[in-house]
């Protein structure tokens, strides 16, 4: 349950990639960046480990009033809420919002 690549075995997932933004990735988005000539954050690369990190953040600040965190609701959620976040992010060069 990795945050990012940065920790992760160069043997089962190749070389780390490192974005303009500092973010590590692995080098299938790092492919993916340079051969559709955008760029990407660290924010684009979506792990298991930062959705369970957010939520755990999010309930230790009292996001949930003292529910008990679960996968779904929760997880589910945050993961919706981190992908329809990023998809706003311009990727293209410009500040214009992407047509999703």
């Amino acid at each position: 349950i990795n945050i990012d690549a940065g920790c992760m075995s160069p043997y089962e997932h190749g070389e780390v990639f490192v974005l303009d933004d500092g973010g590590e990735t692995d080098m299938d988005l790092g492919n993916y960046e340079r051969f559709s000539d955008v760029t990407l954050t660290s924010d684009h690369n979506l792990t298991t480990g930062k959705i369970y990190l957010h939520v755990i953040e999010a309930e230790r600040k009292g996001h949930y009033l003292g529910r008990t965190v679960q996968v779904v609701p929760h997880i589910s959620n945050a993961i919706q809420d981190w992908i329809s976040r990023v998809a706003a992010i311009p990727v293209d060069g410009t500040e214009l919002k992407p047509e999703v």
